[in-house]
């Protein structure tokens, strides 16, 4: 036969714990991979009991698989059964709940109902328990009123011991308890203070003052005696004698060191230490004055140098552009160099500096243009003209323009005003012009917003920056007056320098003023400010 073995074996026993007999079987296998799988052990026992193995194992997947089937069944007329339940509760309930619904509508409705109409027959007016409480506690023969009579009445035993008019009362005995305490600590305290009584708290006390007394006056001389001693100059190892030695000693020491006539004294050697030092110190001052008065030569010829050149104008310009760069970097502004570019204005390069308002500015946007001028021939009719065109130029609001101290005519004031141009004189080898600029720049911001800002809501702050302006112009006039008085007049310098320092207080608070002012604007108009 092939692809199949027949083959026929004589199964073994069953053993008797596992079956009733035994069952012998003649099996032909054809199956390709059970004839494989038993070709695998040898012929005889070992394969018989394979065969076996593999025989029970296929009848407990069987009977485990009629088993699942059969619970299948059983999950199935379950769910029938719970399903015909759960119909038969669903209408005992229903049942049920009409027959509470009807039960308690019967005793709870409120026209019908039996607990409504109890409730009524008890609250009534008249009612059973109306009657019950007058019955209790309502007239002279309650129940209420016979028991308080009884127990706290006018004859009634505890009014009768709180009487005090009873002998035998709670007050007459609490009267007798604390009187006869109170006679026996009086007894008590009087014989403590008592002279008479040598036991008592007062004898006692008198004694022991009296013993203390006479050891403190003993013991007190003793130490007044000592003190004396020690104060004495004529015990020779006393206090007072040590001090006196101790102080000779020092101020001989003292004295020596403070003495010139000691070379080794302290004095001494600080006078030479000094002497060492002024010399040293000379020769170094005459040293650096050597080199500052070469310095001084250099610059001096490097200025005069400049002076007699054309490049001197070129210098002014670099140091206004520059103080108005570092001005504008800190207050959110933009200033840009102008003086080697064209303009609106055809082949026209007029206006040195252009200066933009920052954004925190309440005329942001706006342009202020600056041109600075070293130069001999120049006066303020030339300068209003010269700034009227950078304006033009640059597309700008407000002009300022800077004349050089060294150059600038000597009847130009040092700060003016015409119109929206500003113009001011500067020196900036002198920190003390640099106020004459920041005014100058304060009010062409100020000149700026008021172009741009004219609504009536903003009147009363404008009258306070014109107000402000007017007044920086008027003290600037003062100030130039001062200064032509300082440089000429050398007498009275003490009422000069009052009043330029009066000057620049109300200046630099006319500039504060106008600060304010431009942040009241920047708040009406509800920008941010800086």
């Amino acid at each position: 036969m092939s692809g199949a073995v027949d083959r026929r074996f004589q199964p073994s026993l069953f053993r008797e714990e596992d079956a009733a007999g035994f069952l012998e079987l003649a099996l032909t296998v054809v199956d390709r991979d059970t004839v494989e799988e038993l070709l695998h052990y040898e012929d005889g026992e070992e394969r018989e009991q394979f065969a076996l193995n593999a025989l029970r194992i296929g009848v407990l997947a069987l009977r485990q698989a009629r088993g699942r089937v059969d619970a299948d069944l059983i999950q199935r007329e379950t769910q029938r059964m719970l399903t015909g339940l759960e119909s038969h509760l669903a209408a005992h309930a229903t049942e049920i709940n009409g027959k509470l619904a009807g039960s308690l509508k019967e005793y709870f409705d409120p026209e019908s109902g039996r607990f409504h109409e109890r409730v009524q027959q008890l609250l009534k007016p008249d009612g059973e328990l109306e009657q019950l409480l007058r019955r209790q506690i309502g007239g002279d023969d309650s129940q209420l009123c016979k028991t308080l009579v009884a127990h706290v009445g006018a004859q009634s035993p505890l009014l009768k011991l709180l009487s005090p008019h009873e002998s035998e009362g709670l007050l007459a005995a609490l009267r007798k308890t604390v009187e006869g305490q109170l006679t026996a600590q009086r007894d008590h305290v009087l014989r403590e203070f008592s002279l008479d009584n040598k036991e008592g708290a007062l004898a006692r006390m008198v004694g022991e003052l009296t013993n203390s007394h006479g050891q403190l006056t003993e013991a007190l001389e003793k130490k007044i005696g000592a003190v004396v001693e020690e104060f004495s100059l004529d015990k020779e190892d006393s206090a007072l004698n040590r001090l006196v030695r101790n102080v000779d000693r020092a101020q001989t020491t003292i004295t020596r060191e403070f003495s010139l006539d000691e070379e080794q004294s302290a004095l001494a050697r600080l006078r030479r230490e000094l002497f060492g030092l002024l010399e040293q110190q000379g020769r170094t001052n005459a040293e650096f004055q050597e080199e500052v008065k070469v310095a001084l030569g250099k610059m001096m010829a490097r200025r005069e140098e400049a002076q007699r050149s054309t490049r001197h104008g070129l210098q002014f310009e670099e140091a206004v552009c520059e103080y108005l760069e570092f001005d504008a970097a800190r207050r959110g502004d933009v200033a840009t160099r102008s003086g080697h570019t064209t303009g609106l204005i055809k082949n026209c390069k007029v206006g040195d500096c252009v200066l933009e308002l920052g954004p925190d500015c309440v005329a942001a946007g706006a342009k202020i243009v600056v041109e600075a001028k070293e130069k001999t021939d120049y006066n303020l009719a030339r300068a209003r003209e010269e700034i009227e065109t950078a304006r033009k130029n640059r597309d700008a609001q407000v002009g300022v323009f800077v004349f050089s101290k060294h150059t600038a005519p000597d009847s130009l004031e040092e700060l003016s005003r015409s119109g929206n141009d500003v113009f001011v004189v500067w020196d900036p080898q002198d920190s003390g012009t640099d106020l004459h600029l920041k005014i100058a720049m304060a009010l062409a911001r100020a000149l700026c917003i008021r172009v741009e800002k004219r609504q009536e809501s903003q009147t009363a702050d404008f009258e306070a920056i014109a107000q402000a302006v007017l007044e920086i112009e008027k003290q600037s006039g003062y100030l130039g007056d001062v200064t032509k008085s300082a440089e000429t007049i050398k007498s009275g310098a003490d009422r000069v320098l009052e009043r330029v320092r009066k000057t620049r207080n109300s200046l630099e608070r006319q500039v504060e003023v106008l600060n304010e002012r431009i942040g009241d604007l920047k708040r009406i108009s509800g920008e941010p400010t800086a």
